[in-house]
C-alpha cells in the first residue's frame, strides 16, 4: 500500500471513529470493599497481655494492687483518669476493653514501630525494664 494512501487511511478511520460512541459498560450498582482497621499495636497487645497476665482479663497482684489483663496500677489510673477527664475504677480494670483503651492511651504516646520504647515505659522505667523487655519479644 503506498505511503499515502496508509496516510488517508489512518485518517478516514481516525475521522469516522469521533462518530462512534465508545463507552464502558453501565453498572447501577456500586461496590464497596470491606477493609479491616489498622491494628498497629495489636502484636504488642497480645505480648503484654502475656507478659502481664497470663491472658488473664481477672488477674489480680495483690502486692502492687494490678488489675487485668494490663495489670494496671491504681497511680496508672489515676494519672489516666486525669488526662482525660474519665472517672474508671479499679474494678474496671477487669474489662479488657477498658484497660485496653487505658493501655492504647499510653502505647499510642510514642510511634507504633518503637514497641521497646512503648514497653518499657509501660512497664516503668531504668534497668528494671531490660527483662520485661526480653519477655515481650518471646511473644513478638
Amino acid at each position: 500500500m503506498p505511503d499515502n494512501l496508509r496516510k488517508i487511511v489512518v485518517l478516514i478511520l481516525l475521522f469516522l471513529s469521533f462518530f462512534f460512541r465508545l463507552s464502558a459498560p453501565v453498572r447501577d450498582s456500586i461496590i464497596i470493599f470491606h477493609t479491616p482497621p489498622a491494628e498497629p499495636y495489636k502484636k504488642l497487645i497480645l505480648a503484654t497481655g502475656l507478659v502481664e497476665s497470663k491472658g488473664d482479663t481477672l488477674a489480680y497482684n495483690p502486692i502492687e494492687e494490678a488489675a487485668g489483663y494490663f495489670q494496671i496500677r491504681p497511680i496508672r489510673l489515676q494519672d489516666y483518669n486525669n488526662r482525660t477527664g474519665s472517672k474508671y475504677t479499679m474494678k474496671d480494670m477487669f474489662d479488657y476493653f477498658i484497660s485496653e483503651k487505658i493501655y492504647l492511651y499510653y502505647a499510642s504516646k510514642g510511634s507504633p514501630y518503637e514497641l521497646e520504647k512503648i514497653s518499657r515505659n509501660w512497664n516503668g522505667s531504668g534497668q528494671m525494664t531490660d527483662s520485661y523487655w526480653k519477655s515481650i519479644k518471646e511473644f513478638l
